[in-house]
């Protein structure tokens, strides 16, 4: 079983009903941890040492976030700036984080049809992410596209919160559980574009031996 580390950052958590959805959908689930960092760090001073602690620990590193000016909101890149030290996560001697999956989970206030070559972003949502996946690179692990929620300044009916709630939550135990198709899904445009074709379902007869 995988190990799962979600760093959550969002700076007005109160109000959005999304992210609420989503983390309620995880955050006790058996195998994850979910380290919110604003409400760890409201002065912005990073345990440095505790956070590669945490990523050592874990298999799986997941950044959970609004995507703000199509990047973080701040704590998650003073996160990287500070966290991501030459000799631990990069360079000769910097391996710590090689063979660890990671992937952003982000909401958007844009649908999809805004992001692309003819829409208002002009870029899709895995091109503007190439950064992360650059960084991801770097620090030899493998990248995953998005899990995106879009479409947020629209309203989302509670329906479709709940919809995107259950798919975070059966993404992350099939992660959890090796279940999911990293080579394939590391072709899609989103990693919950189409969760059937990279998700290994259980057989029934395998749950009882």
């Amino acid at each position: 079983m995988n190990k799962i580390l979600i760093l959550f950052g969002h700076p007005a958590f109160k109000r959005s009903t999304i992210n609420a959805a989503l983390r309620e959908a995880v955050e006790m689930l058996e195998g994850i941890t979910f380290h919110d960092l604003y409400a760890s760090y409201p002065d912005f001073l990073i345990d440095v040492p505790y956070e590669q602690q945490l990523c050592e620990n874990h298999d799986v590193i997941v950044f959970q976030h609004p995507f703000y000016w199509y990047s973080t909101p701040a704590i998650i890149k003073e996160w990287y700036d500070l966290v991501l030290e030459y000799a631990w996560a990069y360079g000769a001697s910097g391996n710590a984080l090689a063979g660890k999956i990671t992937f952003e989970a982000l909401t958007a206030g844009g649908d999809q049809a805004s992001y692309g070559p003819d829409g208002l972003n002009r870029y899709t949502i895995r091109g503007l992410t190439t950064p992360f996946e650059a960084t991801a690179n770097l620090c030899g692990m493998v990248w995953l596209p998005p899990f995106a929620v879009m479409g947020i300044h629209q309203g989302l009916p509670l329906e479709d919160r709940v919809r995107h709630a259950e798919n975070y939550r059966r993404t992350l135990i099939a992660l959890r559980d090796n279940r999911l198709d990293i080579e394939r899904a590391r072709t899609g445009e989103l990693l919950n574009q189409d969760l059937n074709a990279i998700i290994k379902e259980v057989q029934p007869w395998k749950r009882f031996c």
